[in-house]
Formats: structure tokens, sequence, C-alpha cells
């Protein structure tokens, strides 16, 4: 297996960090009441974003999933930005539609937005990934979506004219477990992955806990994809740490099964490697963790201070 440099390892573990402290400050406006969007947390699922996003160039496209700002976080979109779509107001890239997940983007930095429906994703990243195709560049699309998502129908067809047509997708899913909270065995049958054998791509089943071993799938799947040699199915098999949304009353799992999955923390579990093989000591990453927590807070301060957009932000981009 391909070694990764310690300074990518760091890169790696900064990035999830990032999304953790993200993560927490947005539940923390959401309690204080200065959020008006719904919230899907991504606490637990961190090394899927941060090791499916960092092989991508900035001009590749993503197609993210509804689980908490990861994805975009690692494509370095503005963390002020962001809030602002939380908050609904002008700070944000949307201008003040849409509030939150999964309604913005940053075609600059190929994030490309989302549908409003779950499954939607597929056709717009075959689409951007046919385009790339055309055009005769070697961009590569990444599309994430989970477990549940993975049954509707678009999955099929989308999928089916990626691998017919050699396109350079790479389709991650996050198999969690549950589709909300229905257990992926009574809702799925077989197993996600061996549905790339029947479209005839590669397809392969990870531990979406291990960062660095979602991070050396993707690197393997993009540059397949940029070579020209069409999609690949990532099956990453991952643990949401809360509910599906916030307010959820997880009565679908016990106390003790949420105490287990707490002990597998992508984030932690790097930490104590990196300060084993001597890459870092634990006082270095407390200190990273407080740099990165001011980032955001001046973050949060930026779009707090932006106003909330006037009625004519209605008609703005509006053609019919």
């Amino acid at each position: 297996m391909t070694a990764i440099s310690p300074a990518t390892l760091l890169e790696l573990y900064e990035s999830m960090v990032t999304m953790k402290l993200w993560d927490q400050t947005a539940l923390r406006l959401l309690q204080e009441g200065r959020v008006l969007a719904g919230y899907h947390s991504g606490r637990g699922q961190e090394a899927i974003p941060a090791g499916g996003v960092a092989p991508l160039r900035r001009d590749d496209y993503l197609m993210y999933a509804h689980r908490g700002f990861g994805y975009t976080i690692a494509k370095g979109m503005s963390l002020a930005a962001m809030f602002g779509d939380l908050m609904a107001n002008t700070a944000g890239a949307t201008g003040g539609l849409g509030a939150g997940i999964p309604h913005f983007a940053d075609p600059e930095l190929g994030i490309l937005g989302q549908g409003g429906t779950l499954g939607s994703c597929f056709g717009i990243a075959t689409g951007a990934a046919f385009s790339a195709k055309y055009r005769g560049t070697d961009q590569v699309v990444v599309c994430f979506f989970g477990d549940g998502t993975a049954n509707r129908g678009a999955f099929h067809e989308s999928v089916n004219a990626a691998a017919a047509w050699k396109l350079p997708v790479v389709w991650i899913c996050e198999n969690n477990g549950y589709a909300v909270s229905v257990p992926v065995a009574e809702s799925t049958a077989g197993r996600i992955v061996d549905r790339a054998a029947g479209y005839g791509m590669p397809g392969v089943r990870i531990d979406g806990m291990d960062v660095t071993e979602v991070y050396r799938a993707t690197c393997e799947a993009v540059d397949r994809a940029r070579a020209g040699e069409g999609p690949t199915l990532i099956e990453a098999m991952c643990h949401r740490f809360r509910g599906h949304y916030e307010g959820d009353p997880q009565v679908y799992r016990t106390d003790e099964e949420t105490e287990r999955l707490l002990a597998l923390d992508p984030i932690t579990n790097l930490a104590a490697r990196l300060v084993a093989d001597g890459i870092a000591t634990e006082e270095r990453l407390g200190e990273l963790e407080v740099r990165v927590q001011d980032t955001i807070d001046r973050a949060v301060e930026v779009a707090s201070s932006a106003p909330m957009p006037g009625p004519e932000r209605l008609y703005e981009g509006l053609y019919v």
C-alpha cells in the first residue's frame, strides 16, 4: 500500500478537527436560535469527507451528502460563507437562499450544490463527469451519498451511464447502517459494493472510520478516473454519533450501541497514532485545536455581522 507522508497525515487530522469543531459550533448556534436551518450532524463520519476530498484538485467537482459540512470544509470553501448559509444571510454562498444543507454551492471550487431530494446528486454527478469528458479535460467528480440514498432508482440509472461511457466519477457510499431510522439490513438486499460488478466497474468496501484507508482508496479511484478508465464504487462503512437530525430521539438504537461506537472515533484514533509514531506531540495537537477553533470563531463573527437579504433577493437569478 502507498505510504502516506507525515505531512499528509497531519493535514488529514487538521481537516477532521476542523469538521468536528465546526460541527460543535454549528450546534451551539442552533441551540442559541441563530441558525435558521435544520442540521444533520456529521460527527463520527469525519474520516470520509476528509480522506475522500483530499485527493481532489481545485477544479475537480464535488457532490456532497447532507451530513455535516465536512465535504466543503475539505474542499476549501469559506467557513464564513458556510455559517452565512446556515444563518440564511447575505454572507452565505446563496446570498440568503436555501438556509443551509443541502442548498449551497461554490462553482469556483467545483462545489456543485445539491438538489432538494436525496438521490438527485447522482444525475448531477454523471452530467458533470460527461461534461469533463466531452470537453477533454481530466477533471474528476466525487459524489458522496448514504446507504439509504443508494436505494433510489436514480442511483442505478446514473451508475449505469457512468460505467457504460467510462465517465470520471468516484461514487462514495457512506454506509452508517441507518437510513434515517431504518437499519440497512431491513432496507437493502446484499452489499452495496457488490452492485459495482453488475455495472462492470471496480468496487471496494473499506473502513470508513479510518481516514488513511479512505484516502488511499479514493486516491486510487481518482487516479483511475483521471486516466480515462471510468468510475469506481467505494462503500465506506461508518457510524454517526448523533441522531439523523438534531432532536432525533434515536429510539431505533440503544445507549450501549452509541457508547460502543464512540470508541471508534476517527479523530481520537488518528491522534493516538500520530503521537505513537512520533509525528506530533499531544501539546502540538492541542495547539492545533485551539488555532482551528479561533479561525472558526472569527468566521462566525464575519457571518453574524452580515445583513439578512431584502425582498429583492427573491427575483435575483429568476429568468422565467
